[in-house]
């Protein structure tokens, strides 16, 4: 893994592992604290309507005992009811009832609707509110009944006038002659609305009422659970609190043998966990951002000093001497690092320089020492000539002779630096030729040939003498030639060629990596190794020595120099 992900995986899980490890637990215990906070809100709510309803339930059974059993109103009602009273008693026995009526709701502000009902005749009489079309109490759903007496379960009032959702009551009234006639009341205007309309718990709930024997009387979701079916079948148990078809429910049940049911859809139940959820989420994704954000910061400034690092690295390896840059990074651990970086990059420049320095003194005296050096084999052959040529040819020739080798002497071992002219260069070839002329019994012929341009460019010393006496060395015979010629361009052309009998390719690799073969030929003693190892002290890669030779034709030796001007030793 590279730095970057390594930064940013660290930063995640360091950031997360806690946060989930918290989110796992405190989901667990909030889970747990909003399940009983929402199930005792619905419980005590649901507590509260049943309450309520038993209040009005009870209510309407005190009114109904007021209005049925033996008394002043059971007295008014034979005499109202009596076929042998006369009219004033009647109208007299009427007005009472009436006003009874009156003070008895009056005095119940929880009362609504309220009339006496003969069920022979199927008519009402004495009714505190104009009723709906035909009053049929058998169409009501009975909510449970007892002693005389049926309650029934909310329904639409029979108040021409209200709409509301009532309670009702219908208890037949004690006579002496008769026995179908009822009283009954319904509850107060709104009453059970707000009962059933009651939410302490602020949730989306919806109440079932049932009867005694488990049948919905009443429903406020008939599309998922309808009047009429027996709750039972909907549950697995019915008497505990469950889920079924999508709804949460809690039952209460009352004393009088009928029952709450309080139910909530599932979403609802958990909207307020899911809300709870979303908000831990969204805090998540705050976590995770901020972590994002600090693992970038971390990581760009930790990029930024790597990046001048990288940069100052590339610069040391393309240039091994380049000075360090001050560059910062303001941040003291980095910019320490940085300056102890730079301190090796100037020592490693001096370093450098001192190798340098030293490899040039080196090759130097390696020159120095090949220039100083001749072959005592040479010396000895060539006075050895002089000595014959003295003998059998006379003073003219041992002058010549002597002559020559003098200039050749002076121009190897004077004091004049390694750098030459070129036109010195060819003087000098020029007295080796004659040497050599002389010393051997067979005929060969040299041409030099140099624009005037050339003879003042300075060039190291003995850089020809190797070139053509390799060619002498190498099959030449008589008749043979060699042909020198140094021309001008943007650089310092020389060309060698002979006719001799040519040198294979391993004699060419020896004669240029081989000291040891050079020393074990005749002559100066400086050969094409010299000439090699002193074109790469002086111009390096800049100057080009090619040598072409065929078996049985001969060599050719092209030598390319830069030209430096009076400074090629620097």
């Amino acid at each position: 893994m590279t730095l970057k992900k390594r930064i940013f995986l660290l930063f995640f899980l360091s950031a997360f592992i806690p946060f989930i490890s918290i989110f796992a637990i405190s989901y667990y215990t909030i889970d747990s604290i909003f399940a009983n906070k929402i199930d005792d809100g619905i419980r005590s709510n649901l507590q509260q309507v049943t309450s309520s309803l038993e209040n009005s339930i009870t209510n309407l059974n005190h009114v109904t005992q007021q209005l049925s059993y033996r008394g002043t109103l059971g007295k008014r009602m034979d005499e109202f009811l009596n076929p042998s009273s006369d009219i004033f008693e009647l109208i007299e026995a009427r007005d009472e009832l009436k006003n009874e009526l009156s003070v008895v709701t009056f005095t119940n502000p929880n009362i609504g609707l309220t009339l006496y009902y003969f069920q022979k005749e199927g008519t009402t009489q004495f009714g505190n509110f104009p009723i709906k079309d035909r009053f049929s109490p058998e169409s009501l759903p009975v909510l449970f009944q007892t002693y005389g007496i049926k309650y029934y379960g909310p329904h639409m009032s029979m108040n021409r006038f209200d709409d509301q959702l009532v309670l009702s009551a219908m208890r037949k009234v004690q006579l002496s002659e008769r026995n179908d006639v009822f009283i009954y009341v319904e509850s107060g205007f709104r009453l059970t609305q707000d009962i059933l309309g009651y939410n302490q718990y602020n949730g989306a709930l919806s109440h079932l009422i049932l009867d005694g024997e488990g049948n919905i009387v009443y429903s406020e979701i008939p599309e998922a659970m309808k009047v009429g079916e027996n709750f039972s079948s909907l549950t697995v148990d019915p008497a505990k609190d469950g889920i079924s078809r999508g709804y949460h429910w809690f039952k209460e049940d009352s004393s009088q043998k009928w029952s709450v049911v309080s139910v909530i859809s599932q979403s609802q139940y958990q909207q307020e966990k899911n809300q709870w959820l979303l908000q831990i989420l969204l805090v998540a994704l705050f976590f995770l951002g901020f972590t994002v954000f600090l693992a970038w910061l971390l990581w760009k400034m930790v990029y930024k000093p790597l990046g001048l690092f990288h940069s100052e690295i590339n610069g040391m390896s393309k240039n091994p001497q380049t000075k360090g840059s001050r560059a910062r990074t303001q941040i003291p651990e980095f910019d320490f690092l940085l300056g102890e970086f730079s301190n090796m990059q100037h020592q490693i420049g001096d370093l450098f320089k001192e190798v340098q320095q030293k490899e040039k003194i080196r090759a130097d005296l390696e020159v120095e020492k090949l220039l100083y050096q001749i072959n005592p084999h040479f010396l000895m052959n060539t006075l050895d000539t002089v000595h014959w040529l003295a003998v059998m040819n006379g003073q003219a020739e041992i002058d010549k002779l002597v002559q020559s080798l003098n200039k050749l002497l002076y121009y190897n071992l004077g004091k004049l630096g390694q750098v030459s002219t070129m036109e010195e260069e060819i003087d000098a070839l020029r007295q080796y030729l004659i040497l050599q002329q002389i010393r051997y019994d067979f005929e060969f012929d040299v041409r030099i040939t140099a624009d005037e341009q050339v003879l003042q460019i300075p060039v190291p010393r003995f850089i020809l003498q190797p070139l053509v006496e390799n060619s002498l060395y190498h099959g030449l015979s008589d008749e043979g030639f060699i042909q020198i010629e140094v021309t001008c361009t943007s650089t310092l052309n020389i060309m060698i060629q002979d006719n001799g009998a040519g040198m294979t390719e391993e004699t060419i690799h020896n004669l240029l990596n081989n000291r040891e073969a050079e020393q074990q030929k005749v002559g100066m003693g400086i050969g094409l190794n010299y000439v090699h190892r002193m074109l790469k002290a002086q111009y390096g890669d800049q100057a080009q020595l090619v040598i072409e030779s065929e078996l049985g034709t001969g060599t050719s030796i092209l030598l390319v120099l830069p030209i430096k001007g009076e400074d090629i030793s620097a």
